[in-house]
């Protein structure tokens, strides 16, 4: 793809044309004048959603690039999502939270239990050898049939899970703010990151022989862990789309173990006090396997509950590199692919734009703290100087960026990473203010 060569800033609305890229802080008259920088994003605030907090500054995104974990959907499925969800604005995480339910169900099957600890042995060697199969209609025969198979679903083509369980390998978009605050379709990239040959290579347990008549066992429940409220409520509405779509293809495909599959609704509230009361309340129901929660920091809360519990929980959006080595007597996977690979497609994104200083603006979480670091080793070992990458971060609970906005406009960069929720949005209307704005290279 072509990039066009115009470039757009944005100050609350009014186009600049000065450019303020520079190699160190301004000082006296310098400070005065608009300050023009490379704007970037990351899978958190890369969303059309963030145009509900910017009604009152049309444009002020125009010209933001980021990336996120995202695949070219197919049109079929995203028909289907709305199907279930007509007011889906768009599919960020779907995919991963239908692949997240399906390997859960697969696991159920393959083990002939609904046993947390006996379907978590099955997780991984569901996604990584034997035949190739996409679905429930093609993978649940297989799994009944005790025949070994590798799923390969919407968010999972290219490679199985690592020992860890989660993807070895994934595909990320690049993504193009346009003038209406939204993102624009047609501009965005793909691209892979990982290694597949990190997929796990360690023998699946033998299938279980089929009983000559079968015990029936509980049906397997899947509890939705993630967000009707909090900070990442905004965000969620495809993540249960894709959950939901999964339950009922695994039930149309003739069900779990001959049982239908039931869908038993959560929030988690983006806090991990609310987290832990769904929690109980699933366990209290009887749930097997919960699907969240959203944030890292959550997740990373409730696993030492889930491992008291003895339940599964695959998150289908918590990326912190942290949850990778966490203590989870094997109980945790996920079907987002940690941050470390999405630092390497930020750094790619942010050094193909050639900035000589960038500033990388955290929340306070594993999520910011992780991905900010993350980032700048990659900055770094591409080449850019150690004291040109400078961090700054905020409290979660923040709600005044205007401290934050003056450290950015005394850092004097012309490469601005923000990593955060939708607060994101009061970031940017607080750098506005500061004369920043944001040059991009692609128009709408």
């Amino acid at each position: 793809m072509r990039r066009r060569k115009s470039t757009i800033v944005a100050l609350v609305g009014v186009a600049v044309v000065a450019g303020g890229c520079g190699s160190k802080p301004a000082t006296g008259a310098e400070a005065d004048k608009p300050l023009v920088v490379r704007l970037y994003g990351s899978d958190a605030n890369m969303t059309n959603s963030l145009k509900d907090k910017l009604t009152d500054s049309p444009g002020l995104l125009a010209g933001m690039t980021g990336t996120a974990p995202l695949l070219r959907l197919p049109e079929s499925f995203k028909e289907r999502l709305r199907g279930v969800d007509p007011s889906l604005a768009d599919y960020g995480y779907a995919a991963e939270a239908y692949d997240a339910v399906l390997l859960a169900g697969l696991a159920a099957e393959s083990a002939r239990s609904t046993d947390p600890e006996t379907m978590a042995k099955f997780m991984v060697g569901a996604t990584t050898s034997g035949t190739i199969c996409d679905g429930a209609a093609t993978c649940l025969p297989l799994a009944k049939a005790g025949k070994d198979f590798a799923y390969r679903g919407v968010s999972m083509r290219r490679s199985g899970f690592t020992d860890a369980g989660e993807p070895s390998s994934a595909s990320y978009g690049t993504l193009h703010f346009g003038r209406d605050n939204t993102i624009n379709d047609n501009l965005t990239e793909y691209v892979g990151a990982g290694d597949e040959s990190l997929a796990s290579t360690a023998p699946a347990p033998p299938f279980p022989a089929q009983p000559s008549v079968r015990k029936k066992v509980p049906a397997l429940k899947v509890g939705g862990l993630m967000p009707h409220t909090g900070r990442l409520a905004y965000r969620s509405a495809p993540r249960f789309a894709g959950a939901r779509l999964a339950v009922q293809d695994l039930n149309a495909a003739g069900g779990v173990l001959d049982q239908p599959v039931e869908w038993v609704d959560g929030d988690d509230g983006t806090d991990a006090t609310v987290a832990a009361a769904t929690v109980d309340r699933f366990v209290g129901l009887g749930v097997q396997v919960i699907v969240g929660a959203s944030s890292s920091s959550v997740t990373k809360a409730v696993i030492p509950k889930i491992v008291a519990a003895r339940k599964i929980l695959i998150s289908p959006s918590s990326t912190s590199d942290e949850l990778t080595t966490v203590d989870d007597n094997g109980l945790f996977f996920r079907t987002a692919p940690p941050d470390a690979l999405q630092a390497r497609a930020l750094a790619d994104v942010v050094m193909r734009d050639g900035p000589h200083r960038v500033t990388i603006v955290a929340r306070e979480d594993a999520y910011g703290l992780g991905l900010q670091k993350n980032v700048k080793a990659d900055l770094v070992a591409a080449g850019m100087a150690d004291a040109a990458v400078e961090l700054i971060s905020y409290p979660t609970d923040t709600e005044d960026f205007t401290g934050v906005a003056a450290r950015v406009r005394d850092n004097a960069p012309d490469g601005v990473l923000i990593l955060g929720y939708d607060e994101t949005a009061l970031i940017v209307k607080a750098l506005a203010v500061k004369r920043v704005g944001i040059a991009g290279a692609f128009a709408s």
